[in-house]
């Protein structure tokens, strides 16, 4: 499989403009709900961007993982260490990392609802039940290990996507997220990878085509608008088949949009999602405050959309600001928590396999 994959993405190190584009996409639609969904529970209603939202939610995460498994096969078959430094303690380090800083900033609120030493343990569970908003970069490592375990062992890739395919069709609820979401996402990485050169072929077809894939993406949207506003969205089988038509679809219109330079912000995003990821709930959190409490913009949805903004360029601005301080290792990890031998690998230039 990976001679294979070799021969239809970029060669190793250099990116690919159409996946920078769908996690510039999916990372601008995941702060979208998050800033959505927060502005209309603190103001008591919903505004028109929820449709967009709830439209999203099929394969918003879905192409996440699906994104973060397409370069598997270049490292699946490295060494145990170096496997595990870079897919594991990678974001192990940035996890911890965040929890804390994410945790600081509500461990007020936390004090007044459930004293110190209840606080205290809310955090001590952040170890085993992910902390807001960083429950994919905690569930990601999961993912990695347990392909490489597969892989190693030699089971056929064909049941191991069978198995997730199964999890994701039970719709399995324990109120565990490690749990839950592992349940309902990871066909999705174990599709990125096992597919991946299909997948890469199609989009290089597709670039071709551009005509015949606007017509499919509108047969796609108005399918899945029907099936989300309806509520058949999240039926057991309709879910999975909309969660990969999705990530196709996202795959088209990234590579779409990477034809031109008209998106290239998207792009920019893409390259840096996981920096997005970690940071945007603080801009986030402000922006919406402010919004709301001056009131100088009574319309939901356009404050939703402002938060959004406010959200991502925010993040983007904290990277900009720390990027060549000191604080740096914010978004960068130092050597001394490098286990293997390495080459310089920051969150701006790593994440290919990540969102």
């Amino acid at each position: 499989m990976g001679r294979s994959i070799q021969s239809t993405m970029a060669p190793r190190g250099q990116r690919v403009d159409w996946v920078d584009y769908a996690k510039g996409f999916c990372i601008v639609f995941v702060v979208m709900m998050h800033s959505t969904l927060g502005v209309e529970q603190a103001a008591g209603q919903e505004g028109w961007l929820h449709a967009v939202v709830e439209f999203a939610k099929p394969f918003r995460m879905p192409d996440f993982f699906l994104i973060s498994g397409l370069f598997l096969a270049q490292v699946i078959d490295r060494d145990w260490r170096t496997y595990f430094d870079r897919k594991v303690v990678h974001f192990a380090y940035f996890y911890l990392l965040w929890t804390a800083i994410q945790f600081a900033f509500k461990a007020p609120m936390f004090v007044q609802q459930h004293g110190l030493a209840g606080t205290g343990w809310l955090y001590i569970e952040t170890l085993w039940e992910p902390f807001g908003t960083l429950w994919f970069i905690y569930l990601l490592p999961i993912f990695f290990v347990v392909a490489k375990l597969a892989h190693s062992f030699r089971v056929p890739a064909i049941a191991v996507w069978l198995v997730g395919a199964a999890l994701e069709i039970a719709h399995i609820h324990t109120g565990f997220t490690v749990i839950d979401e592992f349940a309902s996402r990871f066909v999705y990485f174990y599709t990125g990878y096992l597919f991946a050169p299909r997948i890469f072929a199609l989009a290089a077809r597709w670039r071709e085509f551009p005509e015949a894939m606007l017509a499919g993406l509108a047969v796609w949207g108005l399918v899945n608008a029907l099936l989300v506003f309806h509520g058949y969205a999240e039926w057991p089988l309709v879910s999975l088949a909309l969660g990969l038509a999705g990530a196709a679809a996202v795959v088209a219109v990234s590579v779409l949009l990477s034809r031109t330079d008209l998106a290239a912000p998207l792009r920019y995003c893409g390259r840096n999602s996981i920096v997005i990821y970690l940071a945007f709930f603080l801009p986030m959190a402000v922006s919406r405050t402010v919004l709301l409490k001056t009131g100088l913009i009574t319309d939901i949805g356009t404050v939703s959309a402002l938060v959004t903004l406010a959200g991502v360029v925010g993040a983007l601005l904290m990277y900009w600001a720390v990027r060549h301080t000191f604080l740096r290792f914010l978004f960068e990890r130092p050597e001394r928590f490098w286990i293997a031998p390495k080459q310089r690998m920051t969150l701006r230039t790593a994440p290919q396999a990540a969102p």
